[in-house]
């Protein structure tokens, strides 16, 4: 049999399948994967329902749902100030994945080299490679995440072609700063780059952190698309709508590249979505407190059992140093023992570096849980580091 694919064939199953079926044999609380326990609003759900029961369900404009694009245009300029046309600037998709997918196979050419701020959400990397990219990493390290402008500044070349940011960002939790967002656009108008921000954890930041689109910066707009999740805003994970915003020309590229992927997204989901986008204040703002409220709380019960946890400013995960309690191997090892022993499951944050110094002491964990999913996760950890003392 003739070869298959060599880039995609390189990769092994990704890490969040592996913990979680790993967590299933042993019937271990899964604090894993990154998806809340309870499905998004009532309200929400029975429009979808009523969408699905009314119609129309054969297929929407390749674009997406007037409906949708008016209401995530109305939702840039009412949470940042950014004015674009709903005909012509933005693009749904099934899901940010494909959001990203499109983003790249529409602005890299084969041997373009894309930036990537690791660690990094897993998919990142097998898409830019897919579409020809030749990755520069830029390590961040942990407890607090900060950028190292020497670094940023070498992986930046004249053969750069493209920043791939996520802020907040995922596993790491942070949430970029007014000084960060400025170097990093520096960077790219020096180096003449376009920027593909995913911001789908953009309504989730915790205390005196703000999220602010690297777009909103002078000289961003044009060469900057962002990346919305209803998923990730409304708890709705399985639905799989996305939406990309961005000038009319990178987002007619883009929309070229998702023709020939999923080409449209059923239209009752995005109605519904688009509803939700319209919610008022009170909504985004019990969005917050609550995962801040389970933030603090899991944090507060992970340092009282001996763990030492890293800045968190923003999206579900908060990441702990497996050393503070006595552990000396690797987080790997650290992962596969508290799942069949202590029956919790966490992933081991080394899975999202693909550079060399890779962090292999800590682990990340979800908590947009249920707080009794949470605190059962919790009693099972400290009986189990009770009983090795």
């Amino acid at each position: 049999m003739k070869q298959t694919n060599d880039v995609l064939a390189g990769f092994g199953t990704t890490v969040f399948e592996v913990m979680s079926k790993l967590a299933m044999e042993n019937k271990a609380i899964n604090l894993g994967q990154g998806f809340p326990d309870e499905d998004g609003p009532e309200d929400i759900r029975a429009m979808a329902a009523k969408g699905l029961l009314e119609g129309p369900n054969q297929y929407p404009p390749m674009m997406g749902t007037m409906e949708l694009r008016q209401a995530v245009a109305r939702s840039n300029h009412r949470f940042y100030g950014i004015a674009v046309q709903p005909e012509t600037d933005i693009l749904v998709t099934s899901g940010a994945t494909e959001a990203l997918n499109d983003c790249l196979m529409a602005l890299i050419n084969p041997g373009d080299e894309v930036v990537l701020l690791e660690p990094l959400y897993d998919c990142y990397l097998p898409l830019v490679l897919r579409a020809g990219g030749i990755p520069k990493f830029v390590r961040l390290d942990p407890p607090h995440w900060e950028l190292s402008e020497e670094r940023l500044r070498a992986a930046f070349s004249d053969k750069t072609k493209l920043l791939l940011l996520n802020s907040p960002m995922n596993p790491t939790g942070k949430v970029f700063t007014i000084e960060e967002l400025q170097l990093l656009a520096d960077m790219c108008l020096k180096h003449d780059a376009y920027a593909v921000c995913d911001e789908v954890y953009e309504h989730i930041t915790f205390g005196l952190a703000r999220h602010i689109p690297l777009a909103t910066l002078p000289g961003m707009g044009d060469r900057t698309v962002r990346i919305g999740s209803a998923g990730k805003t409304f708890s709705l994970t399985g639905w799989k709508v996305g939406y990309i915003t961005g000038c009319t020309e990178l987002v007619g590229k883009i929309a070229k590249a998702h023709q020939f992927v999923t080409f449209t997204t059923p239209p009752a989901l995005q109605n519904a979505v688009a509803f939700g986008l319209d919610k008022d204040q009170e909504f985004y703002d019990d969005l917050q407190d609550s995962m801040q409220s389970k933030r603090d709380f899991f944090r507060n019960a992970l340092n009282g059992i001996g763990f030492e946890t890293a800045d968190c400013d923003g999206t579900y995960f908060i990441n702990a140093d497996i050393r503070a309690v006595g552990f000396d191997g690797t987080d790997v090892e650290f992962c596969q023992e508290i799942i069949t022993k202590a029956g919790v499951a966490a992933l081991p944050v080394s899975a999202f570096y693909a550079s060399e110094g890779a962090v292999k002491h800590f682990i990340r964990f979800c908590f947009c849980k249920r707080e009794d999913v949470l605190t059962s996760a919790i009693r099972r950890l400290e009986n189990f580091f009770e009983g090795n003392e």
